[in-house]
């Protein structure tokens, strides 16, 4: 049996879900955990794109049959693999023939309930961003650079509180270093989509918790509500000497090659100046590891402050801190929260 759900049923049913798009747009983008099998290949969804444009539907849908009849098993077969129970959801890009075809070929082939998507993959797309124009109870977590914020997250996650590790997704630590020892970005697309599925776990009627960051993280956007929202929300200014912080960045980032340490100073030559790179990149070459740290932010304290300055001042609440122990950093940081809860 075929029938349509909306994409809000889909998450209720947290039933397996095969994405039917080609590879190339399963690659910029996919719901996560959801399965690739393709209709058609990068090339052969081109092609009857062409013709659709070119010249007809009906002459689209011909070429269609041609390259999909030979694959009618393996779809079954691959599809068995997913929902060896025979439920399962469907999408293509806007719940078309695509995914409309492949579902009643599941259902023709012993499949007991095959539910296609309204809307397929934009529907999520339009549901995701809608979703994150919601008002949050959130608060936020600032600092100078190497504090170890991420970490006190952690630790504040452990305690109970909800958290969402905006740079753990986006496999980016956000400075020019922030790409070392992380694996590659996701799209921008997919990161909004990996986000989401996290958020999607929360109980958004109670606080979140966020690092305060950029509205870019390496390579990837945090959704701009969302952004929004992080800027006007209570933010937690740990400040910790810088001392201190040069000291957490050298036990984070020296087990790497020196010429990545090199290449991420070399990205901020315009903004750190050419005396302080060239000093830097020295210390890095004798393993000065220290020194080359306490350089560096130099150039990322003023940057911070400098974004520090647009917030309202009402709204920002300063933690002086002597170290980055993030255990008692996060059980200082609970405590003061408990002031403005």
């Amino acid at each position: 049996m075929v029938s349509t759900i909306t994409i809000e049923e889909a998450f209720q049913l947290a039933w397996p879900i095969i994405d039917v798009r080609s590879p190339g747009e399963f690659d910029k983008g996919h719901v996560p955990k959801a399965i690739n099998i393709p209709l058609f290949n990068n090339d052969e969804r081109a092609h009857v794109g062409t013709v659709y444009k070119q010249q007809s539907r009906e002459a689209a849908i011909k070429v269609g049959y041609v390259y999909v009849n030979p694959k009618l098993d393996n779809f079954i077969q691959n599809a068995q693999k997913v929902a060896p129970d025979g439920k399962v959801i469907v999408h293509c890009w806007r719940g078309g023939m695509r995914s409309q075809s492949f579902a009643q070929h599941l259902s023709d082939n012993g499949f007991a309930d095959v539910k296609v998507v309204s809307g397929g993959y934009k529907a999520y797309r339009n549901h995701l961003l809608d979703s994150f124009a919601q008002a949050f109870k959130l608060r936020i977590l600032g600092g100078f650079t190497g504090s170890g914020k991420t970490i006190l997250l952690k630790h504040l996650k452990e305690r109970g509180h909800q958290v969402i590790d905006l740079e753990g997704i986006a496999h980016h630590k956000g400075s020019s270093f922030g790409a070392i020892g992380q694996e590659p970005q996701p799209t921008v697309e997919q990161f909004e989509n990996n986000l989401f599925d996290e958020w999607m776990k929360l109980d958004l009627q109670q606080v979140i918790w966020l690092e305060d960051e950029s509205h870019n993280i390496g390579g990837v956007k945090i959704p701009m509500p969302l952004y929004l929202q992080m800027r006007e929300a209570l933010l937690y200014f740990i400040d910790i000497p810088r001392e201190e912080r040069a000291t957490f960045l050298v036990e984070d980032y020296t087990n790497c090659d020196n010429q990545l340490l090199i290449d991420s100073i070399l990205r901020i030559t315009k903004r750190l100046g050419g005396l302080n790179v060239t000093r830097s990149i020295e210390q890095v070459k004798l393993k000065n590891y220290y020194e080359a740290a306490l350089i560096t932010l130099s150039y990322y304290d003023k940057s911070y402050l400098k974004g520090l300055r647009t917030r309202n001042p009402e709204k920002v609440v300063t933690v002086a801190l002597p170290n980055t122990n993030a255990y008692l950093n996060a059980l200082e940081i609970e405590k003061i929260n408990k002031i403005y809860a």
